[in-house]
């Protein structure tokens, strides 16, 4: 007989939050990525993005403060979007990789779960904002999120994000990108013991994960996976001189589905962009706009 926990389905990854000083320095930098990035869109505590749009149904999300006056008001009125991102911004500076998100039907039950199990980062935040379709069609999109931090966040945040009302428009050539990639595979996050996370990350999730012999830890999202692993091991992996900010949680890479490495590599190197490669897969270090290590790694649709 299979429980209501083994017929649970998983989570997915939704989007990434990825800080930057200046939106139209992260879309100059993802541009040139090969990244298809679509209008920038206002919040209405003062922040903007510009997306990323995946056909795996994730996203990244880079944030700017466009009108610091009203993003001080609305953290002083409570908004935990606000207060997180400012703490990060304090921490790292004004570019990085800042919040995991995972898509939800209920950002109200996600609080309570996380208020129980003692990972809830402040109240839920409900918003609406002027929404663009890929035809140039305006309507308004509404969210609710609920938030939550491992004990030793040292800075970083999750959280679920609920559509309460999206317009049913698709975002057509938005999901198409010049670099072949389709959709994110995984989350690389850094911590000095990752089993200390996986308590967090299953309450999170409100899902299971699994540990490996190295001390890894990894969880499995409906169209992606994430894992938590030292700084050492993820310098193996990668040939990089990662260390986790004062030894502690580290948001370091997000891995890409590209459907062909030839191209992408073709296309970095008509643009000088510095990159590496290591067994077959194709490593960009962080840059202005770019918060995060990407790494694309091959794989077929």
């Amino acid at each position: 007989m299979v429980s209501e926990d083994d017929a649970r389905s998983p989570r997915s990854l939704d989007h990434c939050v990825l800080p930057t000083v200046s939106l139209a320095i992260a879309r100059g930098r993802l541009e040139a990525l090969g990244f298809t990035v679509a209008a920038d869109a206002a919040h209405p505590f003062g922040t903007s993005n510009c997306c990323v749009f995946f056909k795996d149904g994730s996203y990244l999300e880079p944030l700017a403060r466009i009108d610091p006056t009203v993003a001080r008001m609305a953290q002083a009125e409570g908004n935990v979007f606000i207060e997180r991102d400012s703490v990060f911004r304090q921490t790292f500076g004004d570019e990085g990789f800042s919040a995991v998100v995972l898509g939800t039907a209920d950002a109200q039950a996600d609080h309570a779960r996380f208020v129980d199990g003692g990972v809830s980062a402040g109240d839920p935040l409900t918003f609406s904002r002027p929404f663009l379709d890929a035809q140039g069609r305006q309507a308004t999109a509404s969210f609710r999120l609920a938030f939550a931090a491992p004990k030793v966040a040292n800075g970083h945040f999750f959280f679920t994000c609920q559509r309460v009302n999206m317009p049913a428009a698709g975002r057509g050539g938005l999901e198409e990108h010049g670099n072949g990639v389709s959709g994110i595979t995984q989350i690389i996050m850094l911590a000095p013991s990752p089993s200390d996370y996986a308590g967090f990350l299953e309450t999170f999730s409100d899902g299971a994960s699994k540990g490996h012999a190295d001390g890894d830890i990894e969880l499995d999202l409906d169209n992606a996976r994430l894992t938590v692993t030292t700084s050492e091991r993820y310098g193996l992996r990668l040939g990089l001189d990662r260390v986790s900010p004062h030894g502690r949680f580290d948001l370091a890479a997000i891995v890409f589905q590209c459907l062909d490495i030839a191209r992408l590599r073709d296309h970095l190197s008509d643009r000088e962009i510095l990159f590496a490669e290591i067994a077959g897969s194709i490593i960009v270090p962080p840059a202005e706009g770019q918060g995060a290590v990407f790494v694309f790694e091959e794989s077929t649709p």
